[in-house]
């Protein structure tokens, strides 16, 4: 069997970015192979979370590859049949609102947009303190739009932050599985 190729698109919700971590050490250990890619705000903004260099440097350590970080190193990933599926974690609100309306400005945007030239899976792991509120049309819409699919996701402090979602990161293995084969992990609220 060959190695599946995995785009791992990490955007900029810094407070998420070591469960997005957890899950790169979780695939790259059960043999998937993970082209890391991230936003330029995600990659070069040292944050409260950690020193931007230092996040890069560990993420292409565990890849074992080189990090894409512009529109241009981007571009190639679905004519040279670089991914067989692409995740975007986290997926942050602004994302998800390119995505939905197809624009296309980011390493990460071109990556998706490259990738369903192939028509394979996009994985969505979602993490937006919006998601209630402007962005909830634009989850709507990529629910409905196929070779979307998402990680569970759920209201992560319904109290101090009522319009924020954030996806179990935790069910990101198992919701690749099944996004392989053009399902949906379900319930996708959790």
């Amino acid at each position: 069997m060959n190695t599946v190729k995995v785009g791992f698109a990490m955007c900029g919700s810094f407070c998420t970015f070591e469960r997005a971590i957890k899950q790169i050490e979780r695939l790259t250990g059960a043999g998937y192979e993970v082209l890391p890619v991230m936003s330029e705000a995600a990659a070069f903004t040292d944050t409260r979370f950690g020193r931007a260099e230092d996040i890069r440097k560990r993420v292409e350590a565990l890849c074992g590859r080189e990090m894409i970080t512009s529109v241009r190193a981007a571009e190639p990933i679905g004519p040279k049949k670089m991914t067989d599926i692409m995740v975007v974690a986290p997926c942050t609100g602004n994302t998800l609102a390119k995505l939905a309306n197809a624009v296309t400005d980011t390493p990460v945007t071109m990556a998706v947009k490259s990738h369903l030239r192939q028509s394979k899976p996009v994985l969505l792991c979602i993490a937006t303190n919006d998601a209630l509120g402007a962005s909830a049309q634009n989850i709507g819409r990529l629910l409905n739009r196929r070779h979307y699919y998402f990680v569970p996701f759920r209201q992560d402090d319904p109290v101090n932050k009522p319009c924020s979602l954030v996806a179990d990161f935790d069910r990101l293995p198992e919701a690749l599985v099944l996004a392989l084969e053009e399902k949906q992990l379900q319930p996708v609220l959790c």
